[in-house]
């Protein structure tokens, strides 16, 4: 079963190249794929009848428990049957509905057959979540379907309608899944039948998945996304309605039928609704003009009748359900496609203009009556079969039985009323019409509807053979005394004169409607259409007033709005929850005091300040303090980290400044300014209290502990914290200096204002001569701008810094060090070169592609990690090699020093990066527009 749904995946996967290649014949090869299924099915007919499921179980996600877990009894057999053969037939059609040219076929049948995969999925699907996956899947597949014209308005507004309608019910049938799920212990339905929970927790996990049901299905009062689907082209419209995610809802009540039927809640639901929905759906299917439309509406009503049936939790109704899934998929997929051939041929598919077709298109004609039959209950056809078998199962029951049973038969005449409708507006012969004149629609168009109608015909002659196929399912229900079973001719019984009431009814009411006695009235209760519409109006208005609220274009506010939610929220949970350390030590050392009180007076002092560089150096003084800190408390690699950090921050914060006015603005009024002191208070005392909290109420041994001797035996260094992010969790690291690698784009992508202009990320030699005057450096362009002195010692100390990094670098896994802090010495390096010298010393110091630098690392990176794998490792996993070398003597080699060099590019990437941009390139944008001023001025 697993395989079939791979080859339905690879069958979407190809199905746009073939489309490309040999054009809408290629639709003929895609249906390989649920002819397969189909095919498959068939073969373990035998194996359904004796009541044996097929069974594959398939690991998933070991560690928390999830398999691929997939059963085929006979409800899925029959359903399976269904997505197969159906979908088969709707693609070979589709070769002769669709044009070649067609620009969205391709589009069409990968994601027809995709929607076919998903629903097998569905329906052979035995754990609960697995289902749900599938479940969703072919709601996304279902929208892109609906949506096949995009340029129209229409299709877009009924695809987004199906789409939240279907996925809400569908989240709240989640939850009613994992409730089971987890009372059971296990997700897989099979074993959850066995263990049902009691009481109230059952019914509300019901509830919740009737609402993903009833929403799939278009049961009131979700009907009204059904008919708005018929925006999608009609051989959509077939399979929809047919074999595919109507059915879902249908399928799903039905599995779950045999363990909850005893669930009082679950029958009135299903009995109420569906007798709802059998009503109102054929009531407004009388009333349509839209031969399309009718059809849709009719099915509403019939997957409320589906609903009652299967719903009602007896033996017989469950058999009579069954027969009827059947019968409904073979009646309505042929009407559909026998509409999409009649506005196909005609051009028109509103009743009003067709006249006479019936004697222009026998074949065709004789088709759709064929359908109709089953669709109206008339014998020898599958739908009479099943109908009648309906009537017998409510029939013995009693008062409430009885008046679902006086439902159905009522509903049963509205659908003969609705069904000589549909033949009477599509083929008779009116007066004052002008006659239709299409052209032969061809056997190769007509074969699938035909078909199909064949088999509604063949399943009702041959009742008995498919009884005993259909009542593995059936005996799955308690039953007090042998059942019925199906057949064509059970005498003259009661059900046969309630099958022959329905009919005489139903003539009658349409005659009289025809006539002009009786109107079909445009009211009808439970609007659904208009609560969705009210429902995303209000959603609507809610996002604009809350965006208007939110959303002012203030930094301030947004910080705000976000600090209070961390002060209300973990702070509250801090509060009440703890728990609180009843130890409390101040520092370890005198000295910390006073380094937090430096840190104290510099955060306070830089709040306070009136100029940018004050403040920038003054949070740089903060920043100071807490490597200070990491000193005194013996980490010397978070230290010199922290110092690195903190000196690139305040060099690219001086080269931003430099383009800022000197002072800040206005300051805020008393009012505000008390507000933020608050808020910042309160931010700083929560922070404090949930770093104190979480580090002092460790209850378990931490991971850490074991991490020294990791550190050795397995990442091969003796520095735990460079081990840590080149093998521990080299996985950070990794997605780290990606975050790094995307920063550096975006801020170039800011200040290079145009695509061309990213060329000057590389070292672009200057065409402007250079000036006289000593040359200290090697550019030497723009001396007279420049400290002498800072040139002198940039020339004595610049290659000195850069072998200290690569001494860190090298030396990181066994002291402080690392390619993080070394990229950061160097990038410092280059930072003092370009303050020295300008942008083009910068160029000359380092005459390479920033983002050349940038994804070297990364692939350095990837590439250690990925080297692992083929000698058996795990990806990121260091090797250790101890060699003995001629004249170096012993060496100590990791290989995970390749991951530190791609981090050490990285980092040195990021800082030329930024050079280039914040300084560089906002230096070469000030000379162009001092230019442009000095040309205005010669002029």
């Amino acid at each position: 079963m697993l395989v079939l749904v791979a080859v339905h995946a690879l069958a979407a996967v190809v199905a746009p190249g073939l489309v490309r290649r040999f054009g809408r014949r290629a639709l003929y090869a895609v249906a390989l794929a649920p002819a397969a299924t189909l095919v498959w099915a068939l073969t373990r007919t035998g194996g359904v009848r004796a009541g044996e499921p097929v069974v594959e179980t398939w690991p998933w996600v070991p560690r928390i428990g999830l398999e691929i877990a997939l059963r085929m009894g006979t409800l899925s057999w029959l359903m399976v049957v269904l997505v197969g053969g159906v979908g088969a037939l709707v693609l070979a059609y589709s070769a002769r509905y669709f044009r070649s040219d067609d620009p969205g076929l391709g589009r069409f049948a990968s994601v027809f057959v995709a929607f076919a995969g998903s629903m097998l999925g569905l329906v052979v699907s035995d754990d609960l979540l697995l289902l749900y996956v599938f479940w969703e899947l072919t709601t996304v597949f279902s929208y892109l379907l609906i949506g096949y014209d995009p340029a129209k308005r229409a299709s877009r507004r009924a695809a987004m309608q199906a789409l939240l309608v279907t996925t809400l019910g569908g989240l709240a049938m989640l939850a009613g899944f994992v409730m089971l799920g987890q009372h059971a212990g296990s997700y897989r339905w099979s074993v959850v039948a066995t263990d049902l929970p009691a009481g109230g927790y059952l019914v509300t996990a019901l509830m919740l998945i009737l609402l993903g049901a009833l929403s799939k299905s278009a049961i009131v009062p979700f009907s009204f996304w059904l008919p708005g689907a018929m925006a999608a082209p009609t051989p959509v419209s077939a399979y929809l309605h047919a074999a595919a995610m109507v059915k879902a809802g249908v399928f799903l009540v039905a599995l779950l039928g045999p363990a909850v039927a005893g669930v009082t809640a679950w029958r009135v639901v299903l009995l109420v609704a569906g007798l709802a929905t059998l009503f109102l759906g054929a009531w407004v299917a009388l009333r349509q003009t839209d031969l399309k439309l009718l059809l849709a509406y009719g099915t509403v009503s019939q997957l409320g009748l589906l609903m009652v049936v299967l719903g009602a939790g007896t033996r017989d109704a469950a058999l009579a359900g069954a027969a009827m899934v059947l019968a409904h998929a073979l009646f309505k997929a042929t009407l559909f496609l026998v509409v999409g051939i009649v506005d196909h041929t005609t051009g028109t598919r509103d009743l009003r203009e067709l006249s006479g077709l019936g004697r222009r298109a026998p074949a065709l004609a004789g088709v759709a009556v064929l359908a109709a039959a089953s669709m109206a209950g008339l014998p020898p056809m599958a739908g009479f079969v099943a109908k009648e078998a309906a009537f017998e199962a409510f029939r013995n029951g009693g008062t409430a039985d009885l008046l679902v049973l006086a439902g159905v038969v009522a509903g049963s005449a509205l659908t003969v009323a609705y069904t000589l409708r549909f033949l009477w507006g599509a083929f008779a012969t009116k007066p004052g019409v002008a006659p239709a004149d299409p052209p032969p629609a061809g056997w190769s168009f007509l074969a699938a509807p035909a078909l199909l109608a064949v088999a509604g015909l063949a399943v009702g002659v041959t009742a008995p053979a498919f009884d005993g196929l259909l009542a593995p399912y059936a005996d799955g229900f308690s039953a007090a005394e042998p059942g019925y079973h199906l057949a064509l001719w059970h005498g003259l019984t009661p059900a046969l004169g309630l099958s022959a009431l329905a009919v005489a009814v139903g003539g009658g009411l349409f005659l009289l409607l025809h006539r002009g006695r009786l109107r079909a009235t445009r009211w009808t209760p439970l609007d659904g259409a208009a609560g969705y519409e009210r429902v995303v109006a209000g959603v609507d208005r809610l996002a604009v007033e809350l965006t208007g609220a939110t959303q002012r274009g203030s930094l301030p506010f947004y910080l705000g709005i976000i600090l209070v939610v961390l002060v209300v929220l973990p702070g509250g949970a801090l509060l009440t929850g703890g728990p609180w350390p009843r130890q409390f030590r101040a520092w370890d050392t005198p000295l910390q005091a006073v380094v937090a009180a430096l840190v104290i007076v510099a955060a306070v002092m830089a709040a306070r300040a009136l100029r940018r560089l004050t403040a920038m150096i003054l949070v740089g003084v903060a920043g100071y303090g807490t490597a200070l800190m990491f000193v005194l408390h013996g980490a010397p690699d978070l230290a010199l980290t922290q110092f690195l950090v903190e000196t690139v921050t305040i060099v690219m914060f001086v080269l931003v400044l430099r383009r800022l006015p000197v002072k800040f603005s206005a300051r805020p009024i008393r009012a505000s300014r008390r507000g933020r002191i608050a808020i910042g208070i309160a931010v700083g005392a929560v922070v404090s209290g949930m770093a104190w909290v979480a580090a002092s109420g460790r209850l378990a041994t931490p991971i850490s502990d074991r991490f020294p001797d990791e550190a050795v035996s397995y990442g091969g260094g003796k520095n735990v914290v460079n081990v840590i992010l080149v093998d521990i969790r080299a996985w950070d690291t990794m997605g780290e200096i990606a975050v790094l690698v995307v920063a550096a784009t975006g801020v170039a992508s800011l200040i290079f204002r145009r695509s061309r202009d990213l060329d000057r990320r590389s070292a672009v030699p200057d065409p402007r001569p250079a000036t006289g005057g000593p040359r200290w450096l090697t550019a030497g362009f723009e001396a007279h701008r420049h400290s002498v002195i800072l040139q002198v010692v940039t020339r004595l100390l610049f290659h000195t810094i850069v072998l200290f990094s690569v001494y860190l670098l090298f030396s990181g896994h066994n002291a402080p060090g690392g390619g993080f802090a070394a990229g950061l010495v160097a990038g410092l390096a280059l930072a003092v070169r370009y303050l020295a010298g300008g942008r083009r010393e910068l160029n000359a110091a380092a005459p390479v592609d920033a983002g050349a630098v940038l994804g070297a690392g990364l692939f350095l990176a990837v590439g250690t990690g990925v080297a692992a794998m083929p000698l058996g490792g795990e990806f990121l996993q260091s090797a250790v090699l101890d060699l003995h070398l001629p004249l170096l003597g012993k060496v100590h080699f990791v290989s995970s020093v390749f991951f530190d060099v791609g981090v050490y590019l990285i980092v040195v990437g990021l800082v030329l990066d930024i050079l280039r941009s914040l300084g560089a390139e906002m230096d070469r944008q000030q000379e162009d527009a001092r230019d442009d001023v000095r040309d205005k001025e010669l002029v």
